[in-house]
């Protein structure tokens, strides 16, 4: 059984900035992809940004500039600094992950519980 656990949500004001983490646990061989969605209210779930083991991006267009996702493969943990928020990044931002828990085994996907961020204006 294979956990992620977000952090770093919160109530904050336009222009200032929040630190999302979200660490994996449990039996894990290697993470392939990790990466970061959102959904706000009446709105489909959106990808964020994500990171691949070798450290690949890729972003929203909404965000490029703004956020910026990392990752420190010796702790299965992934982040994401997200700075200059806007009201409209208003959502509940989601961890996600894709596995392994052998070598050359089947792939898995695990999202986390996810973290809400409030931007006022």
């Amino acid at each position: 059984q294979v956990q992620l656990v977000e952090s770093g949500g919160g109530l904050v004001q336009a222009g200032e900035s929040v630190r999302l983490s979200c660490a994996a646990s449990g039996s894990i061989f290697s993470i392939n992809d990790m990466g970061w969605y959102r959904q706000a209210p009446g709105k489909q779930r959106e990808l964020v940004a994500r990171i691949t083991n070798t450290g690949n991006t890729n972003y929203a267009d909404s965000v490029k500039g703004r956020f910026t996702i990392s990752r420190e493969n010796a702790k299965n943990t992934a982040y994401l600094q997200m700075n200059s928020l806007k009201p409209e990044d208003t959502a509940v931002y989601y961890c996600n992950a894709e596995y392994m828990t052998v070598p050359r085994g089947s792939k898995y996907n695990v999202w986390g519980q996810g973290t809400q961020v409030t931007v006022s204006s």
